[in-house]
């Protein structure tokens, strides 16, 4: 039997918002939240304007809040974070998700987001699921004393390191597209080399139901 891939970007495909940033205001509250965006601005406009390397900014802004946080809280926080913020799981994409845990799919979370955020999301509809399911996504940096150092151990997780990311994951698709069936979701021109790749592509699916998928051969 062909193995089947069902890939996932996160942020704005599966959620409605962006959770990094939900994430911050969540742990740090609205006021600090604030002031480390208006900190950072300046930086967050040369990244728009494509002149600042988008991980750094966003490693820049991760360390400023989170940098000595204890791994252990840190993580407590996640998941507390996704207990408290299920609203922001599409609907749509719920039912899909859980349609494929069900059926004990193989399934991924390809997004340049924390792991340790996206992962909680997912604990409810893993249980009593067989499915092979992974997040490949941002990996932070932890010292010899359990803390945060504020760095990212892992490239932004965008564009083609997003379909790199997925054939390091799953050699198998790396090897031969034609030996797998893939199934790629995704909202934004960082999915658009995942999506290419991808046997049948599904853009901003759940936002607009009506929208067919890509087949391609």
């Amino acid at each position: 039997m062909t193995p089947r891939f069902f890939l996932f970007d996160f942020d704005g495909t599966i959620t409605s918002a962006d959770t990094m940033l939900c994430f911050i205001r969540y742990a740090c509250g609205k006021r600090r939240f604030l002031l480390g965006f208006a900190l950072f601005s300046p930086l967050i406009l040369l990244m728009k304007l494509h002149l600042y390397a988008n991980w750094r900014v966003k490693q820049q802004i991760f360390s400023w809040f989170f940098r000595g946080m204890k791994l252990t809280e840190f993580d407590d926080l996640c998941r507390r974070f996704a207990a408290d913020n299920k609203y922001l799981i599409r609907p749509d994409a719920y039912k899909k998700l859980d349609e494929l845990f069900l059926w004990n799919q193989t399934i991924a979370i390809v997004t340049a987001s924390i792991e340790n955020w996206v992962i909680p999301f997912f604990d409810e509809l893993r249980v009593d699921s067989d499915s092979d399911f992974r997040v490949i996504g941002t990996k932070i940096e932890v010292d010899d004393d359990g803390r945060l150092t504020g760095r990212f151990l892992t490239f932004n997780c965008y564009g083609y390191e997003k379909l790199r990311r997925v054939m390091a994951e799953f050699p198998i698709i790396g090897e031969s597209r034609l030996k797998c069936d893939i199934h790629a979701y995704g909202d934004s021109r960082g999915d658009r080399e995942l999506l290419a790749y991808a046997h049948s592509s599904y853009y901003r699916f759940f936002n607009k139901r009506n929208t067919p998928p890509g087949k391609k051969k």
